[in-house]
């Protein structure tokens, strides 16, 4: 499958996922719904991959690898990013989570030695001008509601923890494991990170039976979660995790036309100066189109 389509798939996907995450909140605890949406898709990719005859054996260096990032991509991450979401808009998790782009940018850096372009940096600023132009309203309240800046915090530190996981993606795929056999692995650690931290939580075992639920949560397991990372580092090991972040750069976009659709978010000037601001300069650090062809991807072999 051709890079932009994979890269469009993946928008597509992860844009509407942040208005589905509504669904989950409320009478189930955040862990219980990550737990069940994590072992379904655990389930599937097992099942996946033994139709496809990918191996399952993995090294056991392979498998700390693999646990880290199951750990990091789908245990922490999504577990900050649900207790996000129910202090924040759908559409403002989302634009936050652009940010990953840079933390890439710069944990690539530190941990992989990838050089960072002067151009990547003016994006970078042009970035953070454009989250505070969006977040504009929000902030003016912040002074006197504790609960937007808590909302915000949490999201930036599922994004962070997202961009470790993609770090230990980039070395899981240059190391040329499977992609399927990865992901049902790192889903099932994941799957376990998470019923440790409900545990240690005391959160209730319980479930939903309503069909916003229930169509959601499948929603989320099978298009969101076993689809969408499968074709997300598969990306990665095409064009690289920098690239492959630049997705974000559309997500606010599809998830804030879905906010402003069901959730009321009212568009502002500085609103839409702030998203215009944001994507171009993601568009400047993205550099031109030829990373399309997925040629030029460094992912490190062996790390």
């Amino acid at each position: 499958m051709p890079s932009f389509a994979i890269y469009g798939m993946v928008v597509l996907i992860w844009g509407t996922t942040w208005y589905a995450i509504k669904f989950q909140l409320g009478v189930v605890p955040p862990e219980i719904s990550l737990v069940y949406r994590f072992a379904i898709a655990a389930v599937c990719l097992f099942i996946y991959a033994r139709m496809v005859g990918s191996p399952m054996r993995l090294s056991r260096r392979d498998h700390g690898y693999v646990a880290l990032q199951g750990m990091t991509l789908f245990c922490c991450n999504y577990w900050l990013t649900y207790l996000g979401t129910q202090y924040l808009t759908s559409g403002l998790v989302a634009v936050l989570f652009t940010s990953i782009i840079f933390m890439n940018l710069v944990n690539a850096r530190m941990i992989y030695g990838t050089p960072v372009e002067a151009r990547v940096l003016i994006a970078a600023a042009a970035g953070m001008l454009g989250v505070a132009l969006l977040f504009l309203p929000e902030l003016r309240s912040a002074m006197q509601s504790r609960t937007i800046v808590l909302g915000a915090t949490l999201a930036l530190g599922a994004t962070y923890v997202a961009s470790l996981g993609n770090m230990a993606a980039m070395r899981n795929t240059g190391s040329g494991l499977p992609v399927v056999t990865v992901n049902a692995y790192g889903m099932l650690y994941g799957t376990l990170g998470l019923s440790l931290i409900a545990a240690v939580r005391g959160a209730p075992v319980t479930f939903e039976a309503s069909w916003p639920y229930v169509i959601s949560l499948l929603y989320l397991s099978f298009a969101g979660t076993s689809l969408a990372f499968g074709l997300y580092l598969a990306l990665i090991k095409k064009i690289g995790p920098a690239r492959a972040a630049y997705t974000s750069v559309l997500f606010p976009v599809i998830a804030l036309v879905v906010s402003t659709i069901y959730e009321g978010y009212r568009w502002s000037v500085p609103a839409f100066i702030g998203l215009g601001v944001l994507i171009a300069g993601n568009a400047l650090a993205l550099g031109g189109r030829k990373w399309f062809s997925g040629s030029d991807s460094k992912s490190p072999a062996g790390v």
